[in-house]
């Protein structure tokens, strides 16, 4: 088993320091978990994601602290040797800091390693205090699914001067007020490159170019489980949609041909005992 990565090794993993880039994939359940930490991948994020792509929901904002930690305890089951961060979902650590310890609180007892919450400046005190209370806190800038109406839809980010010079700023504010790495997702290439140089801590893009320190993708996405859309940025390496939906439906057709079960998927009896049930049977 490989040595478990931990925030410190987040923290100073760096491309431009010589380091292979990180890797980071979603997972919400201990068998996608084992399929994540033996793939070797670094980083595996209980997303809020599993609104999409496993809870039915059109976007992130109908995820609760319960449903994260839900996940979270199943993929922690597994004793992973990658790194497990666990998202805070909205307004799980928009109302009181107090409010936003307890909850990223529940989701370390329930196996996260570190919480990753979305948002620039406004979020500093909540960050604080998570680190007060000694809870790594992973960033999340530029296009924040949690903020999807505020945007007007999922868009890219900072493609204005002043937009990415403020992100530039706003990275190295939450840098400054903590956090050990930051995701940068849906900003253009330059941009991502400019925040991770101008930060000390690894960045980890999606739909960011790859400029960044690491790369983060939604497992189902990567495996083609996920059919309803297809970002830019996503690579599918797999179909297992349609070889699902294939095997799924020769096993249709085996039981309703009555190939499925054989004898080879069926418990049997000894003659004998045959013999004396067909016995009993005629009494």
């Amino acid at each position: 088993m490989a040595a478990k990565m931990t925030v410190p090794r987040i923290r100073e993993h760096k491309v431009s320091a010589g380091d292979d880039p990180l890797v980071m994939l979603t997972a919400y359940d201990a068998p996608s978990a084992r399929m994540v930490d033996s793939s070797g991948a670094d980083i595996i994020l209980v997303g809020d994601s599993v609104a999409m792509v496993v809870l039915g929901y059109e976007d992130t904002l109908q995820v609760t602290i319960d449903d994260i930690a839900y996940h979270t305890a199943a993929v922690s089951r597994t004793n992973p040797s990658a790194f497990v961060v666990a998202d805070m979902p909205w307004m799980s650590y928009h109302v009181s800091k107090e409010e936003t310890v307890m909850n990223a609180a529940k989701l370390i007892r329930a196996g996260a390693d570190a919480v990753k919450l979305e948002g620039g400046r406004r979020r500093l005190p909540m960050i604080e205090a998570l680190i007060d209370a000694e809870i790594p806190v992973m960033g999340h800038l530029g296009l924040t699914p949690q903020s999807v109406n505020v945007m007007g839809g999922f868009k890219v980010q900072a493609k204005s001067t002043k937009a990415a010079l403020d992100l530039v700023s706003a990275a190295k504010s939450l840098v400054h007020a903590g956090c050990f790495s930051l995701v940068l997702e849906g900003v253009p290439s330059p941009v991502a490159a400019m925040v991770t140089e101008a930060v000390d801590v690894a960045t980890i893009g999606i739909g960011a170019g790859p400029y960044c320190d690491g790369q983060v993708l939604v497992l189902h996405d990567v495996l083609g489980i996920e059919q309803r859309v297809l970002p830019k940025f996503v690579r599918r390496y797999a179909d297992f949609h349609g070889e699902g939906v294939q095997a799924l439906a020769k096993f249709a057709d085996d039981v309703r041909t009555g190939k499925f079960p054989a004898d080879e998927e069926s418990y049997q009896l000894h003659d004998d005992v045959v013999d004396e049930i067909k016995l009993y049977g005629t009494i």
